[in-house]
Formats: structure tokens, C-alpha cells, sequence
């Protein structure tokens, strides 16, 4: 079983821009990886348009993303060419994230990311909406798993981003519907006489029944 923190498994795929090592691929980047259940259906195709025009907002936090749909890559480059359509993107552009094909399943069963509810029409599995989150270090830090017919919310993936980001150089947590710039946690794990000198800015402890000062906030740090 893959859990947070382990090294995420490398593997070897053909893809819309030729075979990839993951690991290579990914260099000193973070990573994305998801899945689609297959080509040239509707959620999915809305899927990618999302990530085209979310590119930008991926560059500016160091991340590549790379799809994957258990179908064959001449599918996917005659699919691309209806998500370009679809995200309003000119035909003749060039389709900017490779897509990997995983016709045997092969890297969907590694991954864990077979809906077994969902069949193709030779009674084979789909696989699930998965994401992957994966540091620069080739540390797994997320995964996401929705079913075939739910679309994802890649702002929410976008907020992910920004919270595993902040939290890997600040001693916060971010609270429930944090967006970035919003106020933080202070680590519980932070000894109180630590806490003026890491955040001179203020801390704010919210007063409980318990008496026990763990809720402490404080601004968002600036990195």
C-alpha cells in the first residue's frame, strides 16, 4: 500500500509526447497525476480543458501535470483536439501536458485506481478519477479518489497546492476552507517560548471550555 510520504513508485509510459521515466520527467518539479476514465467522454473532456487553461496557475507553483486514460495515445491525440476546442484553445496549437495510455491497466492497478463499478464495453475496468500529488523529492503528499461520474474541483486542487506548499517552509497548518492569505494554525508540535520569535507578527490564541491554548492563529506567513 502506497502511503503519504513514501517515495511514489517510478514507472515507464507511452505517452502523447513519446515514452517518460515519471521520475525523470518530473525533475525538480512537483507533479500531478490524473486519471480519466476514457477518452472522448464528457466529464473527462471537461477535465482537460480546465488544466489547459489552469496552466499558468500550475507554472507559477513549479507544477507539471501528466493525465492518464486506459486508452491508446492515437485516441488521445484525436481526443486533444476536442479539449483544445472545448477550452477554447486554437486548433493548431500544440496540446502543452502529455497524456499517458494504459490500455493493460498496467499502471492503474499499480496506482490503486481501478473503479471496478465502471466497465468499458469489453467488460474491462475504468480507471477512477484519481489525483497525485508529488513533491520534487518524488514523495507522495496526496491523492484525491472520485468515482467515474464526478467531475473535480481544481480549484480545490490549486488551494492543495498552496497549502502543501506554505506548510513545507512555515510552522503553520491551514484551517477548514483556507484560501492563501488567509490566516493559519500555528503547529501545536511549536513550545510556546518558540512562538514569539517564529512569528513576531502576533499570535491570536482562541479561548475554549477546555482551557487548553491549542487553537493559536496567526497571519499567513510571506515567503
Amino acid at each position: 500500500m502506497l502511503l503519504l510520504g513514501d517515495v511514489f513508485p517510478n514507472f515507464s509510459a507511452n505517452t502523447t509526447e513519446g515514452v517518460i521515466n515519471f521520475h525523470n520527467w518530473l525533475g525538480d518539479s512537483w507533479g500531478i497525476l490524473f486519471s480519466h476514465p476514457s477518452d472522448f467522454t464528457p466529464v473527462c473532456t471537461t477535465e482537460l480543458a480546465r488544466v489547459l487553461n489552469l496552466l499558468p496557475e500550475f507554472a507559477k507553483r513549479n507544477v507539471k501535470v501528466i493525465g492518464l486514460s486506459c486508452d491508446s495515445v492515437a485516441s488521445h491525440v484525436e481526443w486533444c483536439k476536442d479539449i483544445k476546442t472545448y477550452a477554447g484553445y486554437n486548433e493548431d496549437e500544440k496540446f502543452p501536458y502529455p497524456i499517458i495510455e494504459d490500455e493493460d491497466r498496467k499502471i492503474a492497478m499499480q496506482l490503486g485506481m481501478v473503479d471496478k463499478d465502471e466497465l468499458d464495453t469489453a467488460g474491462m475496468p475504468l480507471t477512477a478519477r484519481a489525483v497525485f500529488v508529488v513533491d520534487p523529492n518524488k514523495k507522495f503528499r496526496l491523492s484525491l479518489l472520485y468515482p467515474a461520474t464526478t467531475g473535480r474541483n481544481f480549484d480545490e486542487i490549486l488551494r492543495i497546492l498552496d497549502s502543501l506548499q506554505l506548510t513545507d517552509r512555515a510552522k503553520v497548518a491551514t484551517p477548514v476552507d483556507w484560501k492563501m492569505g488567509d490566516d493559519c494554525m500555528v503547529l501545536p508540535t511549536l513550545p510556546e517560548d518558540q512562538v514569539k520569535k517564529v512569528f513576531p507578527q502576533g499570535v491570536t490564541v482562541v479561548p475554549l471550555p477546555s482551557g487548553k491554548n491549542y487553537l493559536r492563529k496567526t497571519s499567513c506567513p510571506k515567503l
